[in-house]
């Protein structure tokens, strides 16, 4: 069987119904309660089964026997770092150049394969639940869940801070609150304008180079490119973003790095933050003249 997740009923869900603590009490999913009813001892108080209509009491332990993952993606060797790991969470440290599900064109060179071969050779197995995407050439910290009980509850806690390189000279820090839409023509590339989804920036200067200026984000909202769209429409485009008008004169990719997450931990209630160093290749860029 999959993993154990053991909670203890307090005060609040004395007298309750078993799916009122679980779903109300611990977040878990009506898809997952109905798996877990399906599976033998899905569900037990105390060490013996219960159904979802069954009685709770104060102190009762309550045992779920998550089903086992079916991982469908090929697991192939590539290289990765692990950034944080236990029973519930993974976070990897995803190179530029490396998309993170398989798409067209990369089905057997992504960080879904790495993780599989990675889950293989430990001799488990876990499906690859990313909680944050990252661009194919966006580096950085990729937090993923290996159950859906986490994932299920991570997105909620979830903050993101990103670094970039943005070309001209950044002096103050401020925010962008523009609405960002499909540019028309386009499948991909995104644009300011007005019937856009709502989507808002905060960005801080932190070192200035001759001709670029290293800033770092965070964002209110998760729109696709935002950070690109947001930093071109602002006159300072990422270095290396040659789709929103940087240069590649000394970068070949967008140079924006996700550097930290922090996350309120599914099972433990523990805050975590994990880091990633921003690349050396940065430097590099801020030092260009």
């Amino acid at each position: 069987m999959g993993i154990k997740i053991k909670f203890t009923v307090d005060e609040n869900y004395d007298g309750k119904l078993v799916k009122d603590f679980l779903r109300n009490g611990k977040g878990v999913s009506s898809t997952l309660l109905t798996r877990l009813k399906l599976e033998e001892q899905g569900i037990t108080s105390n060490g013996c089964h219960v159904r979802a209509v069954d009685v709770l009491h104060k102190g009762d332990e309550v045992l779920l026997t998550l089903p086992d993952d079916k991982n469908e993606i090929m697991p192939v060797k590539l290289p990765i770092k692990i950034l944080f790991e236990d029973d519930h969470v993974i976070a990897f440290d995803k190179p530029p150049f490396m998309a993170v599900h398989p798409v067209h064109g990369h089905i057997d060179d992504t960080l879904a394969n790495a993780a599989a071969y990675y889950a293989q050779e430990k001799g488990g197995n876990f499906t690859f639940r990313a909680i944050n995407r990252l661009d194919r050439d966006t580096s950085g910290v990729v937090l993923a869940a290996k159950n859906s009980y986490s994932a299920a509850l991570l997105p909620k806690s979830v903050t993101k801070k990103y670094v970039a390189v943005c070309e001209g000279i950044i002096e103050k820090a401020s925010v962008v609150d523009q609405p960002i839409r499909l540019k028309e023509g386009h499948s991909i590339q995104r644009e300011v304008g007005e019937g856009g989804v709502h989507a808002v920036t905060h960005y801080c200067p932190v070192r200035h180079g001759a001709l670029h200026t290293l800033t770092r984000f965070r964002l209110e909202t998760g729109r696709t490119h935002q950070i690109r769209v947001h930093m071109s429409y602002l006159g300072h485009p990422l270095a290396g973003d040659d789709m929103y008008g940087g240069s590649l004169r000394f970068i070949n990719r967008q140079a924006l790095h996700c550097e930290e997450i922090s996350f309120i931990h599914p099972i433990s209630s523990e805050n975590v933050t994990v880091k990633s160093p921003v690349p050396k290749e940065f430097f590099e860029v801020l030092n260009a003249v």
